[in-house]
């Protein structure tokens, strides 16, 4: 199924969305209700899988990913300029979604969490029925905040027991905060010690990437399974309810893909960025169609020495370190998803609730494995973080449209590595004159 995953995900949403809609034609009693049941049974067992996946992918990748910066040759001054872009172009991606998203308010029709959704966020009645009892009692517009709230957040970040935080829907940002200062603290080992944990951990996450593919590999069984159900409840609605948020995470992902990202190359990197944009459309096709930063990388180390001009010894350094830690489409659309279904469920996030997000996904998305649909483990945890109630349902809910806005991230994830090393090389003195501000420059 390799680089045509997208076409059996698609494929499988269709057939889902057809047999449901089906299924709803049929009198009541006409049709074995085994049917539906079962699908909920099978995407149960899919998401179950993806949920076992959240714990350790995280923290292996998390841990490998800082600590294997230490043992990099010349890490010191252009690694800090890569891990700096990185970090601002990530943080400004978020930000571009929290706004978009806030004000646009995809999640709530006439100032009302959509009924539509709320429904296709429910797995039962009875998990229904306390989000309405939160809803109510949380109801939007609600801005009575404490001042504890933000205290309990730093709290959080600082489990007493880390084993027990990685049990704890509420306590994973903890095991992040956790997992950092580990992988830091692996780099300043010496050298034998340090390097046989970095192989330790960059070999376990690679067995977590490993899993995490069989498990996508499942995706087209397991998206066709949890969107039967969805369907047979809500209809096409759903797809109609949907629109507005599908409209706000393309907003946000094109607002950072064409303003902000060519924003950064021109005042940091005085380039120009349409001629960048020109020089990358083979990497961002690639990226488009696999969904994956990961297999781009190839083309996107072609693309940025032969047409951008950036010299392998820059290029070879931050982009792959971009393919694993920065991730700006995946932050955007992590942030967007999480506030979403928080309007959905009738959640108010105050200053405090929307500061978690914003850090956990600057901090997930480094650890998002660079592969279709990865993301969703990610927002799984978010979600769980934020206390949203259904978080789970809501999570797969979003997978009816996820397919497409997977290959847009995808795009601007890659766009973003590029910049960095367009930015980069720039601040080392290379000139690149195939990316000239002005025509005849030298």
């Amino acid at each position: 199924m390799k680089g045509k995953e997208h076409w059996f995900i698609l494929g499988a949403l269709l057939a889902a969305v057809l047999l449901a809609l089906i299924l709803r034609a049929v009198p009541p009693g006409a049709f074995p209700a085994t049917i539906v049941e079962g699908c909920r049974f099978v995407g149960d067992i899919f998401k179950l899988a993806l949920k076992m996946l959240i714990v350790p992918l995280i923290v292996t990748s998390v841990i490998a990913g800082i600590a294997g910066l230490g043992g990099m040759e010349g890490f010191g001054r252009l690694g800090g300029k890569t891990i700096g872009f990185y970090a601002l172009s990530s943080l400004l991606a978020i930000l571009v979604g929290l706004v978009l998203v806030n004000l646009i308010r995809p999640g709530l029709e006439d100032g009302k969490p959509s009924k539509v959704l709320q429904t296709a966020f429910r797995e039962t009645q009875e998990t229904a029925g306390e989000a309405e009892k939160n809803r109510v009692s949380q109801a939007m517009g609600n801005s009575d905040r404490k001042a504890s709230d933000l205290r309990d957040l730093f709290k959080k970040m600082f489990p007493e027991n880390i084993f027990a935080a990685a049990t704890d829907n509420g306590q994973l940002l903890g095991v992040i905060t956790f997992s950092l200062l580990f992988g830091i603290a692996i780099t300043k080992l010496p050298g034998a010690q340090s390097q046989s944990l970095v192989d330790f951990f960059q070999a376990s996450n690679e067995v977590m990437v490993i899993i995490t593919r069989w498990v996508m590999a499942t995706a087209p069984v397991g998206i066709f399974a949890l969107i039967v159900p969805v369907i047979f409840d809500t209809g096409l609605e759903l797809f109609a309810k949907m629109a507005t948020y599908f409209m706000t995470v393309l907003a946000s992902l094109g607002f950072h893909f064409f303003i902000t990202l060519p924003a950064l190359l021109f005042v940091l990197g005085r380039v120009n960025p349409f001629k960048h944009f020109g020089a990358m459309k083979t990497a961002l096709l690639m990226a488009f169609s696999t969904s994956s930063s990961s297999a781009t990388l190839p083309v996107t180390l072609r693309s940025v020495q032969d047409n951008s001009g950036v010299s392998k010894r820059t290029a070879s350094f931050t982009l792959p370190l971009g393919a694993t830690v920065n991730m700006d489409g995946t932050a955007l659309y992590e942030c967007v998803a999480v506030i979403f279904v928080a309007q959905v469920m009738g959640i108010s996030l105050g200053f405090g609730e929307q500061f978690v997000v914003v850090v956990s996904a600057l901090l997930t998305s480094v650890g998002v494995a660079g592969i279709p649909s990865a993301s969703l483990v990610a927002i799984l945890l978010i979600l769980k973080s934020s206390n949203i109630p259904n978080a789970e349902a809501a999570a797969f809910a979003i997978l009816a449209v996820d397919r497409p806005l997977d290959m847009c991230r995808t795009a601007v994830n890659v766009f973003g590595d590029s910049c960095a090393a367009v930015v980069v090389a720039r601040s080392e003195g290379e000139e690149l004159p195939q990316l000239a501000l002005k025509k005849n420059a030298a």
